[in-house]
Parts: C-alpha cells; sequence; structure tokens
C-alpha cells in the first residue's frame, strides 16, 4: 500500500510494541507505521481487515499534552498564543479542547461538554459551516469529517470568520478543531490525525490521573457505581481486564476527609473490601477483578486497567 509518502507493510508476526519497532528498524524499514491522514487510515483498514497491528503512536509517561489542530495538515505554534482570551487557557479540571468564545478568542474546554462546532469544507466558496447543534468534541470531529473537511483549524482558516454572526449567548463556547494530547509517533513526525477505537478503554492500563484524564478527552469519565445493578454490571466488564485490579471513579478528599464520585455523585453505595483500612492522600478506589469483587483503596500510581462511561 502506497501514497506519495508513505509505504506500508504489515509484518504477521506477534511482538511487543517495542519489539515490533525494533524489528522495522532492524529490517531496513524507516520505523513502526504512521498515519498522517484518513487516507492513509483507509488503506491500512483495506489490507488488515479485522486483524489488530501496533502503529508508531506512543503516550510516554509523565509527556507533557501538546496543542494540536484537527487537520493534520495544520500546525500548531506558539505564535500563536496571542489568539488566546486572557487567561486563557486556565486548564480548568481537565479541558483539552478548544473554542471560540463571544469575543471570538480561544479557550479550552472539557472534550466530554456539548456544544455547537465549526467545520471547514475545503471545497465550498465560504469554507465556513456553523453546525448549531451539540455534539461533544469528537463527535463534532466526527461530523465534520463526515460531511465536509474536519473542525475548522488553524489561525489562516480562522480569518474565514470574520464578519460572521453566530448565535452564541453569553458565557456560550463554540467548538473547533484544537485540542492537546500526549501521543507521540514514534518517528519524530507531528502529524496531529488520531482515529481511536473507543470501545476497548477496559483494555488500557494507566495511574488514576492518567485513567480519568483520557476518559475525560475521549468520553465523559471514570465509571460511577451507585447502585448493586451497577456493581453487577462492572464486574460482568472486568472478565476482559488484564490487571488484577480496575481503576473506578472514586476519589479520597484528603484535605476534607472523606470519598466521594468524580462525576459528583455521593458515595451512598459501599461495597469495600475492608472499609477500616487507612485513608491516605492521593489513594482511589479500584475494584478487584476476581473473588467478590470489592473495592480496595489504591495509590494513585499503580498502573490499573479502568472503565469509562458515555451518559
Amino acid at each position: 500500500m502506497t501514497n506519495q509518502l508513505l509505504q506500508y507493510h504489515v509484518i504477521n508476526e506477534n511482538k511487543s510494541w517495542t519489539e515490533a519497532r525494533l524489528y522495522c528498524k532492524d529490517n531496513k524499514h524507516t520505523d513502526l507505521a504512521t498515519v498522517s491522514s484518513m487516507a492513509d487510515m483507509n488503506r491500512l483498514r483495506q489490507d488488515l481487515g479485522n486483524r489488530k497491528a501496533w502503529i508508531g503512536l506512543q503516550r510516554k509517561a509523565n509527556g507533557s499534552r501538546m496543542w494540536q489542530w484537527s487537520q493534520p495538515d495544520v500546525q500548531f505554534n506558539e505564535s500563536q498564543k496571542d489568539e488566546w482570551d486572557t487567561n486563557e487557557p486556565n486548564d480548568n479540571g481537565i479541558e483539552n479542547c478548544g473554542t471560540l468564545n463571544t469575543d471570538k478568542k480561544w479557550a479550552d474546554l472539557s472534550c466530554n461538554r456539548t456544544k455547537p462546532f465549526i467545520c471547514y469544507d475545503e471545497k465550498k466558496q465560504s469554507h465556513v459551516i456553523y453546525a448549531n447543534e451539540a455534539k461533544n468534541w469528537t463527535d463534532a470531529q466526527s461530523f465534520c469529517r463526515d460531511r465536509h473537511t474536519d473542525l475548522i483549524s488553524g489561525p489562516e482558516q480562522m480569518k474565514k470568520l470574520e464578519g460572521v454572526l453566530f448565535p452564541v449567548s453569553q458565557n456560550g463556547f463554540i467548538f473547533i478543531g484544537l485540542f492537546r494530547d500526549a501521543w507521540q509517533w514514534s518517528d519524530g513526525s507531528s502529524f496531529s490525525f488520531r482515529f481511536w477505537n473507543l470501545k476497548h478503554d477496559d483494555e488500557k492500563t494507566d495511574s488514576s490521573c492518567e485513567a480519568l484524564y483520557y476518559c475525560r478527552h475521549h468520553h465523559h469519565d471514570l465509571v460511577t457505581i451507585t447502585n448493586m445493578d451497577e456493581q453487577r454490571w462492572v464486574q460482568e466488564k472486568t472478565k476482559n481486564a488484564s490487571s488484577p485490579f480496575v481503576w473506578t471513579g472514586l476519589r479520597y478528599t484528603c484535605s476534607l476527609g472523606f470519598w466521594f464520585w468524580v462525576s459528583d455523585e455521593v458515595v451512598r453505595y459501599k461495597n469495600w473490601a475492608s472499609p477500616g483500612q487507612v485513608n491516605e492522600c492521593d489513594m482511589s478506589g479500584a475494584m478487584e477483578t476476581g473473588g467478590e469483587h470489592q473495592w480496595f483503596k489504591k495509590h494513585d500510581e499503580e498502573k490499573l486497567n479502568f472503565f469509562c462511561f458515555t451518559p
């Protein structure tokens, strides 16, 4: 499979990600595959069918989140920082997606919020398409890619907005193609193209904070368990887990001295293995994947599978 830049070779051998990368470099290939566009993605999908294969996307431990544009051929650079509104980006909570506010200045916002959005269509004369329907950022991106080119990306495309009026209420926001994550391509290229399969989040292993960041970026939040039915649902899902425990959305606040759900639900239903365990700072709640599926208090830095949910 080839395009003007890339040639892909599917290797039918099972290896870890690190072993696969070494194999590619030792056998006169450049690196694990970099996917720079939907055209690249479609070529890979056609050749792979239902099989799974490593690509060169990785997230290093403690990696810095970098702002990027949804359109892979549009680069983000620090000279664009003047476009941010005063005191933005403020990363209030975990805000990894970009918006326009009422002054048409940039502001960061949680990706799971639902807002109107602006698509860009390179084939239409006006180029700018305002979608007056609320979607989260990922769904908005999919909508724009399916029907147009992508979410509007970069200062040059933003110039097309001059003189355009949007029905945004006071303190309202509109999603644009600005996002940030800590993922990088192993060959060092800066392509921002992402095409996540969001059905397999429970196979991931991360610290509690990393899990929370991932769920809020791609879905809504870490899972909340407020009754026995929800407990049974998560128990069933743990059959596919590869770690002895899975993170839930339970957190302990050291300053106030109580447990809470990150979704703001009150902890009424409880299934602690031992309620008398010591409560310490930097602790979160995890469910055991075997036995009676009880809850245990774990330090945030432990690497465990986790569950996201979407309302």
